[in-house]
């Protein structure tokens, strides 16, 4: 078969032509489970997220030092980030040398040895030694499972299967809440917290052991025959024959392009700049505009609004955790159908509207004259935000990173860009509590409402859509925008 540009395997003129040939969800329970196993990174990455806030309720009525220091308590949880910063940073490497498969089973290793350290902890250092480790296999994890799931997926449900790797991560921080909950009674509280996240590693990595490398790296490294294997039970005959022979042309062409990629590759090509800025810009806005601050804080975030049981804090954190859960299989939905960019730009919307209503709950309740009533309002602010925001710009910035880059770079700028997603998190995580003491809780969110909006600008201006579109034509539209409209290529900037 002659492959021209509407009989692109994946694209929407190659469906067009050849519609019985196009793939659904839930149609492959092969590529589904792969999608699932490899999701258990995410998981991972959304247990640590959720369960450090409620563990560190009881962390501090063990350690005195932690319960008289605020910095302490950024501290225990801005060491996770620490170590995530330094695995995202090297599972971008790791990754392009090693391949997927066991970058995640090098994820799982370092993680459930954090996980022991962190339960055996005598005193706050070692504790923060143990988030440290916990951090590097959460790291590396964020980087490897988007990608893993974004070069096993055909590109027509490619933004869906991606997506459910935010829902594992949003899975994860519900499953934490509910952890929480279940060992509020039980002696050693939060060493039990802590410490039972070593079980999804230790299923992920018998898991993993069953399932084949990414079939597109495979090919990066000449290894065809099983990369053969592996697409064959993606796609039905007719498909996986263009599909092959697809992959052997654009790979050629991608090897005798770039033989060894650095770091600073990155930024000597206008266009892989280009991707680079909007990749890291969105990662960026995703922590600035405050989630990991909702969900790392959320039980303080309620004790502040003036709920002062710690178990009714978790109660009420729960709840909002379980609606971050259910607005990201929204999203799932909504990614490959409304688009990435349509997705995040309202979704943005609503978080402005959401940071300004929790943000007047605490000027109200400053006047001391509101019977509770401010408490509520900002329970109320919490959950739209979480409602405004899972959907959207949860699942949009991993999504648009795993399909942005071409081949050769997607390992190295997934990582950096994910390096820039976990800096960011750092940044908000060792500063929100200080910032809300020094500033006061309702400007500290007016600040966050204020990034929201630059993000959606931001969006606008810098962000394509690429829903539906295989790497490939992804690929032109930053050489469009970089070096102008080739006139004998059909423009795909919308």
């Amino acid at each position: 078969m002659t492959l021209t540009l509407e009989s692109l395997p994946g694209s929407s003129g190659y469906l067009d032509i050849y519609p019985e040939r196009k793939m659904y969800y839930f149609k492959n329970p092969y590529v589904l489970g792969l999608t699932v196993v490899a999701g258990i990174g995410g998981l991972l990455f959304g247990y640590d997220t959720g369960v450090i806030s409620g563990a560190l309720l009881y962390i501090k009525d063990d350690f005195e030092a932690v319960r008289n220091s605020s910095f302490l308590q950024e501290t225990i949880v801005s060491m996770a980030l620490l170590g995530a910063i330094a695995g995202a940073a090297a599972g971008g490497w790791i990754n392009d040398v090693y391949g997927r498969k066991k970058a995640t089973l090098l994820a799982d290793v370092v993680f459930v040895l954090g996980a022991v350290v962190m339960a055996a902890a005598p005193d706050p250092y070692i504790l923060i030694a143990g988030r440290f480790l916990v951090g590097i296999g959460v790291g590396v994890a964020s980087v490897t499972a988007p990608v893993y799931i974004a070069e096993s997926s055909p590109s027509e449900i490619r933004g869906g299967l991606v997506s459910t790797n935010v829902l594992m991560i949003t899975g994860g921080q519900f499953l934490s809440y509910l952890i929480n909950l279940a060992f509020t009674q039980v002696p050693g509280t939060w060493r039990w917290m802590l410490g039972v996240s070593s079980v999804p590693a230790v299923i992920q990595f018998a898991c993993m052991l069953c399932l084949p490398e990414s079939p597109r790296w495979l090919f990066m490294k000449g290894d065809k025959s099983k990369a053969i294997s592996v697409l064959s039970k993606i796609y039905d005959f007719p498909r996986l024959e263009d599909e092959i022979d697809y992959l052997s042309s654009q790979l050629e062409e991608e090897r005798r392009k770039v033989k060894n990629v650095s770091y600073l590759d990155v930024f000597k090509a206008k266009e892989i700049r280009l991707a680079f800025l909007a990749g890291a810009g969105l990662q960026a806005f995703q922590q600035f505009t405050g989630i990991n601050t909702v969900m790392y804080y959320s039980p303080t975030i309620v004790q502040m609004a003036g709920f002062r049981s710690n178990k009714l804090a978790l109660l009420l954190s729960l709840i909002i955790a379980a609606m971050n859960a259910a607005g990201t299989v929204l999203g799932i939905y909504l990614i490959d159908h409304v688009g990435r960019k349509k997705l995040a730009i309202s979704s943005l919307s609503g978080v402005i509207v959401s940071l300004a209503i929790l943000s007047g709950a605490f000027f109200v309740g400053q006047s001391g004259s509101t019977n509770g009533l401010d408490g509520w309002i900002a329970v109320i602010g919490l959950a739209l935000y979480i409602a405004f925001f899972a959907p959207g710009m949860g699942p949009v910035p991993w999504t648009v990173n795993s399909e942005i880059y071409p081949e050769a770079y997607r390992g190295i700028c997934s990582g950096m860009s994910a390096t820039v997603n976990w800096v960011s998190n750092l940044i908000v995580a060792q500063t929100f509590l200080s910032l809300a003491e020094v500033a006061g809780t309702g400007p500290t969110f007016l600040i966050l409402a204020g990034i929201a909006v630059l993000a959606v600008l931001f969006v606008i201006m810098y962000v394509p859509e690429t829903q539906g579109l295989t790497f490939e034509e992804v690929e032109r539209i930053w050489k469009e925008r970089a070096w102008g409209r080739d006139s004998n290529t059909e423009s795909l900037l919308g």
